[in-house]
């Protein structure tokens, strides 16, 4: 190969380079986006409350749980902005009661589950506040499979 050879070979490497990072670049954003489109949003409307199903309950200490929620399907995330926090309904001794909580969870890396980290706060603890805390009680009584309404996001 002579000279005039290598150098009309060498015109096409910017030429090669270029469209090796086009299509690299085609797909990445492919991949981007079709996965940006997979994740389904759970809170739609913070007017509307939508029944999670208790699926795990720790024990993180002897008055701390973690409870997981399960979300409408393994491709769902919560769909709650950073600051802002969700209302847990539920039925207690027949009267309606309703608490915000932060989920410890966030979009970014759980999908399919809401993780909440609560504090139960039991009867009789403490002589300022002798039914302890109404909803922590409730969710350390529910067993696996109940449901609890959830509404949001909300902000403070």
């Amino acid at each position: 190969m002579d000279n005039a050879d290598r150098s009309r070979s060498l015109k096409f490497i910017p030429l090669f380079v270029g469209v090796g990072i086009f299509l690299a670049s085609v797909v990445i954003a492919r991949y981007y986006f079709i996965k940006k489109r997979s994740k389904k949003t759970t809170l739609l409307d913070p007017n509307v409350k939508y029944p999670l199903q208790l699926v795990e309950k720790v024990n993180i200490s002897h008055d701390t749980r973690l409870f997981r929620f399960a979300l409408p399907s393994e491709h769902h995330i919560l769909g709650l902005p950073n600051g802002q926090h969700v209302y847990l309904s539920a039925k207690v001794d027949g009267k309606l009661v309703v608490r915000p909580y932060t989920p410890t969870s966030n979009d970014d890396e759980h999908m399919g589950h809401m993780d909440l980290v609560v504090k139960v706060y039991f009867k009789n603890q403490h002589p300022k506040f002798p039914e302890g805390g109404k909803m922590s009680q409730y969710l350390n009584d529910m067993g696996i499979g109940e449901t609890i309404d959830v509404r949001g996001p909300m902000a403070y």
